[in-house]
């Protein structure tokens, strides 16, 4: 059945390609010593510094989102180091076993999957450890499609001359509204696969002036993480190491949507296909997942008689439409729906169509106009 579906790509990451990014990344390999590769990096680390609207450098690592989290541990905290760590999914775990190889002290702030951590519980936390010299939290936490309050967060971090707070921002930067100089965030992390549109690869860090205090104080083992040299590298328009240079061209493309004036549609467009999901899933009995959703992706819980993974199997083997499902305690529970990349209106609604197909053929009974009012629901939000 397959083969009368084109294949779709709406998963949280990676997402799919805009056309001109697809096309530079067939040029001809450019060497990174060359001066007009010297040229796309100083304009792309200009860029960067729109798109986390920061007055400090972005580095650029050739690595995953979970490389630029490794690297921001090793360049700011100290073996021993107390550290608060919010857990509210995958994400935060991830983070938590993360600083344990490292030989740091894990303070865990355990949130209910689904929800947002209240900022007056880090406050708490904070008061009856002051030791803490770093919060951990993501932006978003991809697992479960739920947005933390960062900038309450931070409000309340900044106070701390001691401590940091350390930001997955991976699938956030580029997609929502993030201020890291005017947050007061001190790192802010993000990946290439999601918002800024290109293949898994490239990893993207900034520290704060705070935490470049932190960093000259840092006795962690680092080399290949080791800011302190790709910023003298930088400071040359090199990178320290072999540059990432197809990937970092196509960067280039892709940034000229996250910047400037196109900044401000891109983040619109995120926000509309998010709000035309979740009101299309609604007529296909689909409930939204997180008290607080997040613009980059949508969690829907499938009817209790529906293995989520079966159904995302069925849709991917039939439809030739990949989605993404739960993970751990979420897993055959929900659907995940990304709304990064370039996708487009034909894109939306033959996921609609495609969805609505996928649960008759598993036997959920839908009402007889379903698929109409979801269409008409996804039409309504996209005009």
């Amino acid at each position: 059945m397959t083969k009368n579906y084109p294949y779709r790509l709406l998963t949280p990451g990676p997402v799919p390609l805009h056309p001109e990014v697809r096309k530079i990344l067939a040029e001809p390999m450019l060497h990174h010593r060359t001066p007009e590769f010297k040229r796309v990096l100083k304009n792309v680390s200009e860029k960067l510094k729109d798109v986390f609207e920061t007055k400090q450098p972005v580095f650029m690592h050739t690595s995953t989102g979970t490389g630029a989290m490794e690297s921001a541990i090793v360049n700011t905290l100290s073996p021993g180091d107390d550290v608060l760590v919010v857990v509210s999914g995958k994400f935060g775990e991830r983070w938590a076993d993360m600083v344990k190889q490292f030989g740091l002290n894990v303070h865990p702030l355990l949130v209910e999957w689904g929800n947002a951590v209240d900022p007056q519980e880090i406050e708490k936390q904070l008061a009856l450890h002051p030791t803490i010299k770093a919060v951990f939290s993501q932006y978003c936490e991809t697992s479960t499609a739920t947005v933390h309050p960062i900038r309450d967060i931070a409000s309340i971090v900044r106070k701390r001359s001691e401590t940091l707070l350390i930001v997955d921002a991976i699938t956030a930067v580029g997609a929502m509204e993030l201020k890291m100089d005017e947050w007061g965030l001190d790192v802010v992390i993000g990946g290439s696969q999601k918002a800024f549109m290109l293949p898994t690869g490239l990893s993207f860090i900034a520290l704060s002036e705070k935490a470049w205090g932190f960093n000259q104080k840092s006795r962690l083992p680092k080399y290949y993480w080791d800011l302190r040299t790709e910023k003298k590298s930088l400071e040359k328009g090199e990178t320290h190491f072999s540059s990432a240079v197809a990937t970092i061209r196509a960067l280039e493309i892709s940034l000229q949507f996250l910047t400037g004036e196109q900044k401000t549609q891109t983040l619109a467009r995120i926000k509309k296909l998010a709000k035309a999901t979740r009101e299309m899933s609604k007529p296909l009995g689909l409930q939204i997942y997180s008290k607080f959703p997040s613009a980059s992706v949508t969690a829907l819980l499938t009817p209790g008689e529906i293995d989520s993974q079966k159904l995302r199997e069925h849709i991917e083997k039939e439809y030739n439409l990949t989605l993404m499902g739960g993970q751990d305690q979420l897993k055959g529970k929900i659907l995940r729906i990304g709304h990064l990349g370039y996708i487009t209106d034909d894109d939306m609604a033959a996921t609609t169509e495609i969805l609505y197909l996928a649960l008759k053929d598993l036997g959920v009974p839908l009402a007889a106009n379903a698929r109409e009012e979801a269409l008409a629901a996804l039409r309504a939000e996209l005009k």
